[in-house]
């Protein structure tokens, strides 16, 4: 892939790909040309809000008015331009006001300042084909200078300037507000030092089998780990590194404790009531076995207390400071699927994030539900505030040839791959900005070269 540089710092690459085959076309006729263009995004943090207005733009519709909407271009370094943000489209007027909006500063103009930005008016047809009403071009180093003069541009249809000798404009936009600040990552949080508090909750349900037949979901063979072991430690071993203690509640849920039969679903895997958390990853598998050879595998499969539970801890700190990842490992259907979404959305508004894995060959549509990707997750006619669930069904990450290195890695990626958006959507909601990474210890003076003792191997371990 050639790269060419642009002389400053910014980078072009270009593939060209021939020979394409048409799904279902003649094999080996070649069907067109791709070319795909990247440009590496500078490091600039920042995002830009704005607003802008619009005066007297050209009617568009035979009935009514026009129905206008923006539509923003960053441009290239090859001279061509990217849909960068649409508006929302303000129906039958000639004077619309559109609702502010963020964009970041590296989308807008890549860090380039001075980099020409287009914009172009719309007038939205049902049918998709758009009218035009003009164009106008700005910069972000205009845009930075806020409500102005500088910032009132005429909108030009080419076209019409070159037919009308007394053509204008066809009508002005006028930006009603600018703001830029510096986006915080989730890695300026954990340098400041905010704790990632990880819970593990393990499904006991009779639906996974007896555990003494290797059939069974929990079946605990001498040779190679279960699919809950496997995922637990694909997650625990990525996540343990944001955790200073290394201390993890494991709850299990849906068995018949001894010595009484009772059902519960939130008892500790390590039989402590008041303290369920265990030292490591190795410490919650300990667990995991040892709760397999002594409580019975019941039912039904109810979220909720676990939900609850870690949601408890969640709201007990809230400046920032920690921030807690709920690990849910189960084979079935739910069965409190309206209390666990009533406990989710409760959850949503804390410094809290859920991660389901599936394990098994059952249906997951509630779990997917839950995910909340598609459809934002409501109870009771409330809303979540943020989506903080991730669900992934574990057999899309069998690895067919054995190799569970590999599989267990793309697994841990993709089931975390969220957290770090859900905890910056939390801190920005909350207006929490990261605290400033503690300041390095200052070095010890060095001894006399007389006094040092022998180099031996330091072994850290992080």
């Amino acid at each position: 892939m050639p790269a060419v540089s642009n002389g400053s710092g910014l980078w072009m690459e270009s593939l060209r790909t021939t020979g394409l085959e048409a799904s279902g076309g003649v094999p080996g006729k070649k069907c067109g040309t791709i070319i795909l263009s990247a440009e590496e995004l500078s490091n600039c943090r920042d995002v830009a809000t704005m607003q802008f207005c619009a005066n007297k733009l050209d009617k568009k519709d035979f009935f009514g008015k026009s129905d206008p909407f923006l539509v923003f271009y960053r441009s290239n370094e090859d001279g061509t331009f990217t849909i960068c943000h649409k508006t929302e489209v303000m129906k039958n007027t000639l004077n619309p006001v559109w609702q502010t909006f963020s964009i970041p500063v590296r989308a807008l103009c890549n860090g380039d300042y001075d980099r020409t930005i287009k914009v172009e008016v719309y007038d939205w047809d049902r049918d998709g084909s758009h009218d035009f009403i003009g164009e106008f071009t700005t910069s972000y180093r205009e845009l930075a200078r806020g409500q102005s003069q500088f910032n009132i541009y005429e909108v030009v249809n080419p076209k019409k300037k070159m037919k009308k000798k007394k053509y204008v404009n066809s009508g002005t936009v006028t930006l009603l507000s600018f703001a830029v600040e510096s986006e915080c990552t989730f890695l300026d949080y954990i340098k400041g030092g905010t704790q990632i508090n990880f819970t593990v909750a393990i499904d006991f349900t009779a639906s996974n089998g007896n555990p003494s037949q290797s059939t069974s979901l929990h079946y605990m063979s001498p040779y190679q780990l279960n699919a809950y072991a496997l995922a637990l430690t694909a997650v625990g071993e990525i996540i343990q590194h944001y955790d200073s203690d290394k201390m993890f509640p494991a709850l299990g849920f849906g068995a018949k404790l001894p010595p009484d039969g009772r059902v519960s679903h939130e008892f500790p895997l390590n039989g402590n009531q008041e303290n369920p958390s265990c030292c490591g990853i190795d410490g919650i598998l300990e667990a995991y076995h040892h709760s397999l050879r002594t409580v019975q595998l019941y039912g039904p499969t109810n979220f909720a207390p676990v939900v609850t539970h870690v949601a408890r801890t969640a709201a007990a700190v809230q400046d920032g400071s920690q921030y807690s990842v709920l690990l849910i490992i189960t084979d079935g259907v739910i069965s409190d699927m309206a209390q666990t979404k009533e406990a989710i959305v409760n959850a949503a508004k804390l410094p809290m994030s859920i991660i389901i894995i599936g394990v098994g060959q059952a249906e997951f549509d509630a779990m997917v539900e839950l995910d909340g990707d598609d459809v934002r997750i409501s109870s009771r006619g409330k809303l979540a505030e943020r989506d903080i669930v991730q669900f992934v069904p574990f057999r899309d990450y069998v690895d067919r040839t054995g190799n569970h290195v590999l599989s267990m890695a793309r697994l841990a990626r993709d089931v975390l791959a969220e957290i770090p958006d859900q905890l910056v959507s939390y801190m920005k909601a909350q207006g929490i900005r990261p605290r400033p990474p503690p300041a390095a210890p200052e070095p010890s003076p060095p001894r006399s070269p007389a006094r040092t003792p022998p180099a031996s191997p330091l072994h850290t371990h992080i």
